[in-house]
């Protein structure tokens, strides 16, 4: 059986797919969490404790640390480790970022349970798998001068939301928000946050 470790924020999602997998003869759901830091130090406690490699699918955007973010503290406690990467958010920047870090599976959420069920077991094997429509994005656009939070808020500004409205959906506080903004705006020599929206949506950032 391969030990399969979920953490997703959305309830209903998570479960989701922790009975799916579950029905799959050879991959045993063993713990579903809501975050990156529970993740994590469920997975430090398997390491201590002796129990087998088992693979991590992890949400990409989590309040906290994010998915790579998760990703990064598990390879650095397991280098190796099968770590997929699921997400509603496919931008080729957090592509690039996920493969450096060492990430082996990168898919979208629309994914069938069958094809999520092939990658875990492709990845437990030592194998990688990137979607093909995200890894065609991903090598025609130029790396991103963001960071994965700077194009967060960005891509949360493109319709024109308030700080505050962004702040909600990013799951930061207004003052975090706006230092992220700030900073996104002086990389890409934006007078405001739209403007620095329009020209990351335009290199395909966001």
């Amino acid at each position: 059986m391969i030990p399969v470790l979920l953490a997703d924020d959305e309830n209903l999602v998570r479960t989701a797919m922790a009975a799916m997998l579950d029905l799959e003869d050879d991959l045993d759901v063993v713990a579903d969490v809501d975050s990156g830091e529970e993740l994590v130090s469920l997975w430090r406690g398997r390491v201590a404790d002796g129990e087998p490699p088992a693979v991590a699918v992890i949400d990409l955007q989590m309040p906290g640390l994010d998915g790579i973010e998760t990703a990064t503290e598990l390879l650095a406690l397991t280098p190796g480790a099968g770590i997929l990467i699921v997400t509603s958010h496919g931008r080729p920047g957090y592509l690039k970022r996920a493969l450096t870090a060492g990430v082996r599976g990168f898919l979208p959420k629309t994914t069938s349970a069958a094809t999520l069920a092939t990658v875990i077991r492709r990845v437990n094997n030592g194998g990688r798998h990137v979607d093909p429509e995200l890894a065609a994005e991903a090598i025609s656009t130029g790396d991103t001068v963001l960071t994965a939070r700077e194009a967060d808020v960005l891509e949360f500004a493109i319709d024109g939301a308030s700080v505050d409205e962004i702040a909600r959906r990013a799951h930061l506080s207004a003052g975090t928000t706006r230092n992220y903004l700030s900073s996104a705006m002086a990389k890409l020599g934006a007078s405001n946050r739209y403007e620095a929206a329009l020209i990351a949506r335009r290199h395909g950032w966001i």
